[in-house]
């Protein structure tokens, strides 16, 4: 495994950054929208899957996927001056889920990338999010040749908590990646000022 390093940040340039982590299961556009929205060169940690992984990764509905992330996924986005995304993207599969509680302390929020065709492979990362009250936007990437659902029928069919956003997206445009993580920051600031509010209450 020879993953990409990342371009070091000019530390007189660089902006506050905020951690972000991105999730979901497996092939459902993690690495794809961190490596569409980055600045840097994306670090990735992807493999080959072998014939041995194949006997316990579910590949139905994405048998032309041939690598998976093993550790994580990095890259970085300035949204705007003075505010800069860290991502982290998160392994799909469940074998690798002893990383998430790593990755996601001091996280900001999550993105929750939902493939309709494979719906229930999200389900794990919305209850790890809602458990542990990180703040969460639910992605659904609309990929070629899948049936469209608008955000309505994926927040009930995934029982999401009120107030959770749901965006359609395309991970592979960079505008509409970032059209998320926008949307994933204003979320979370609400929620944080809430929480702040009623403690202070």
């Amino acid at each position: 495994m020879v993953p990409e390093h990342p371009d070091a940040p000019d530390a007189e340039t660089a902006a506050p950054a905020l951690k972000i982590l991105v999730a979901g299961g497996f092939g459902a556009g993690k690495t794809t929208l961190v490596g569409a929205v980055s600045e840097i060169r994306p670090l990735r940690t992807e493999e080959l899957l072998s014939e041995a992984g194949r006997s316990v990764d579910d590949t139905d509905g994405v048998d032309r996927k041939v690598t998976t992330t093993v550790a994580m996924d990095f890259g970085r986005i300035t949204i705007r001056s003075g505010l800069s995304l860290y991502l982290f993207g998160t392994p799909g599969q469940d074998r690798f889920w002893f990383l998430w509680d790593e990755l996601a302390q001091g996280a900001l929020g999550a993105v929750v990338f939902a493939d309709t065709r494979r719906l229930e492979d999200c389900f794990p990362a919305v209850d790890y999010f809602e458990h542990r009250r990180i703040p969460f936007v639910v992605a659904v990437n609309c990929f070629e040749g899948a049936r469209r659902h608008d955000a309505r029928s994926v927040c009930r069919a995934l029982d999401l908590d009120a107030g959770t956003p749901v965006v359609l997206c395309d991970a592979r445009e960079r505008d509409s990646g970032k059209e998320v993580l926008v949307r994933l920051v204003e979320h979370a600031g609400r929620m944080h000022t809430a929480r702040l509010l009623d403690s202070v209450g």
